[in-house]
Parts: structure tokens; sequence; C-alpha cells
């Protein structure tokens, strides 16, 4: 039989509670408690923005994109040929989920109340809508095939409400070239995604009239787009890629393309540090203080212990072990707080945000089991190891002094 874990048992009975060290006890549970909900909460918030703000960026991008070497931050780049072979080839690469063609072209859309810049994408047959579908807030999306060129177009949302346009209206574009260029098209469907840099500028539409407009042919587009199947893989992904395509070619990955915005969302993981760092400690600090004040009141308790001849190092371990009792409470408590209150938001969306400030309508949460497992694990290894050191207060009690302590 383990004896210092029976013991321990036994100081952990709740009709051992009806102390002050009771009470202490239950402060220590409830602010492990509470610090690990709030180091759940903060973590799936946080992570949970990051990752919709990526997919945003990334819905408009694509993971990688590949264009001339000279396209540089101009819009207008040199036409790519359009090789079935090389896409293939691009498309056989491990870790490539898919690969479309893409071209953009600056223009302004005017109507009689208003004018305003944007940037036609042109995309063709195969380009993969799945996350402007699942933005689309009116209308459908544009109907782009192989047979007939197609005057039908996506806008955002926030463009239509500034142009006074509704779904099924014309919109007529002027491009920018010499000489300019005009052309009409059919507002297809809405979108919204929240992300204001982009939604206010991007039109989507049928790659083949920036073809015409360039003077290009039929198979000349303005880059490829390369989704891959994680974007953990990422770097390997470009570097394969550039190892692959031609010297007259460049491949960027989005972080690349819109690095501000990635750079801002790494230091939201600052944020996090300082939380999770705070709430350890608090648990820690409280954990020393219900150790101490167990140590005092079975200060006797020790003091027969160690007459009957329990070495100094199991006397220690009988209070290690119900620590480790309080916080494995503590941690059971504040699993079923802080996931409880993330699928709450996760699901009802209590928490509303401003899109022009958060770029997003609700505060997005991620509960990963990762996560979990690496904030129970490291809370309580942290916390048992801040434990050590104030337990050797155990070897300090003499027997003698102990027994007659009251």
């Amino acid at each position: 039989m383990n004896t210092p874990l029976f013991i321990a048992r036994r100081l952990g009975d709740r009709r051992q509670g009806k102390s002050f060290t009771g009470l202490i006890r239950g402060i220590a549970v409830l602010s492990i408690a509470l610090g690990l909900a709030v180091m759940i909460l903060a973590v799936a918030v946080v992570t949970g923005f990051q990752q919709e703000i990526r997919d945003k960026v990334i819905g408009f991008g694509a993971h990688i994109q590949v264009t001339h070497f000279d396209h540089q931050l101009a819009v207008d780049s040199r036409p790519l040929e359009e090789d079935p072979d090389f896409i293939h080839s691009l498309a056989s690469l491990e870790g490539i989920r898919h690969v479309q063609s893409f071209a953009t072209k600056a223009g302004i859309i005017r109507t009689e109340e208003a004018i305003h810049g944007v940037v036609m994408k042109g995309v063709g047959p195969a380009f993969d809508w799945g996350f402007f579908s699942k933005r689309l807030v009116e209308g459908t999306l544009p109907s782009v095939t192989d047979s007939i060129r197609s005057d039908e177009v996506l806008l955002s949302a926030g463009i239509a409400r500034k142009l006074l346009l509704e779904t099924g209206q014309d919109a007529v574009l002027y491009f920018i070239q010499d000489p300019p260029r005009i052309r009409r098209f059919r507002v297809a469907g809405l979108y919204e995604t929240g992300l204001e840099e982009l939604d206010e500028v991007m039109v989507l539409g049928d790659i083949r009239h920036i073809q015409r407009l360039n003077g290009w042919e039929t198979d000349q587009v303005g880059g490829f787009e390369i989704l891959v199947d994680d974007l953990r893989q990422l770097p390997g992904v470009h570097q394969a890629v550039l190892d692959r395509i031609p010297y007259h070619m460049d491949a960027r990955t989005i972080r690349q393309m819109y690095p501000q915005i990635f750079d801002w969302l790494a230091l939201l993981d600052m944020n996090v540090y300082v939380i999770l760092l705070l709430m350890v400690v608090v648990a820690g600090i409280n954990m020393i203080t219900t150790l101490l004040i167990a140590v005092l009141e079975k200060t006797r308790l020790i003091g027969v212990l160690k007459s009957l001849g329990a070495a100094n190092r199991m006397v220690r371990r009988v209070f290690l072990y119900h620590a480790a009792f309080l916080i494995g409470r503590g941690l059971l408590a504040g699993n079923l707080l802080g996931i409880g209150l993330g699928l709450l938001q996760q699901h009802l969306g209590i928490i509303r945000l401003d899109p022009q400030s958060y770029y997003v309508n609700q505060a997005p949460v991620n509960l990963e089991p990762l996560h979990l497992v690496l904030l129970n694990v490291g809370t309580f290894t942290i916390c048992m190891l801040m434990l050590v050191v104030p337990s050797y207060i155990v070897t300090r009690i003499s027997p003698v002094k102990a027994v007659e302590f009251k």
C-alpha cells in the first residue's frame, strides 16, 4: 500500500474541511479553476481570431501565388502561359490541394451616384469558390464556364452600399489603360468577409475579360494560385514550388504578400503569454499558501509520523499528494467552466464585435484538444514544481516539539 497516498486522501476528506484550512483549500481550488478557465478562453479566442483572419486573407490570395518574376507591386502583371503540363506538375507536388489561374486589373466602378476604385480579379472555370460561397450574403456566385464569356461579377456588400448597387443591376467598369476601356457587368451576388481592406477593392469576374482588355491570348494568364492542405506545411511546399518553376517566375507565400497582417497577428501571441504567466503564478502562490497552512495545521500529525519512523521524504510526499488532489479538482472545475463558456460562444455567439474594428462580427473560439491538454499538463506541472521547495519545511519540524504543538 502507498502509505503517503493513503494519508493524503484522508487529509482531503470533505469531513476534514470544516476548519480554516478547509476554507483555504476551497479558495486554492477556486483560484486554479478560474485561472485555467481564463487561460482556456484566452488561448481559444486569440487562436480563433488568428485563424479567422488568416482564412480570410488566404481566401483572397490563396497560400502561394506564382507570377512573372518582374511582378512587384503593380496590379497589372506580365502574362504567363497556362500550360496544362506545368499546372499538372505543380498540382502533383506533395501538400498541394489545388492550382488555379487568375489575372488582375485596376478599374473604377461608376454609377450615377458615385465612383469607386477597385481591382478586378479574373478567374477561370477551375477557380475554387468555397471561400466566397460561405460568405455570400445576397445573390449567387458568378457563372464562369469554358463555353462563353460571363458578364457576371461578384462585389462586396460594402462596395454595393457605397454605390447603391443591388444584385441583378448593371455596373459599369472603367479600366485604366491607354486608351481607357469600358465594360458593363451584371452584379450576380454580394459577399462580405469583414476584412475591409480587401472587401473595399476586390471584384471577381471572368478572366477572359482581362485577357481581352490586355490583348492576351486565351492561354495567357496573370499567374497561378496554389492552395495547400496544411498551413503548417507552407514553408516546405513554397520551397518545392520555387524548385519546380522556371527562372522567369516567382512564387510568394501569403505571408510575404501581406506581411503587416501576419506580423500583427503574431503580436497577439504576446498577450496570451502574459495571461498564461499571470494565471499560473497566481495559482502557484495560492497552492504554496495552502500547503504551508496545511503543514501548520497538521504539525502534530507530522510529529506522530516522524516518531513512528517516517522519513522526511515520506512526510513531504503526503503533503505533495494532498496538493496534487487539490490541483486536480481545480483543473476539473476549470475545464468544465472554460470549455463550457467557449462552446456557448462558439454556437450562440453571445459576445458580438464591431466588424470595422475587429474584422469579425463575433468573438471567434478555437477549442483545440492539443491546447487543452498542454494547458492542463503545464498548469499541473508548474504548480507542483512551485511546491517542491516549500514542502521542505516539513524537514525542519522536530517530532518532540510537533507532538507537543497545540
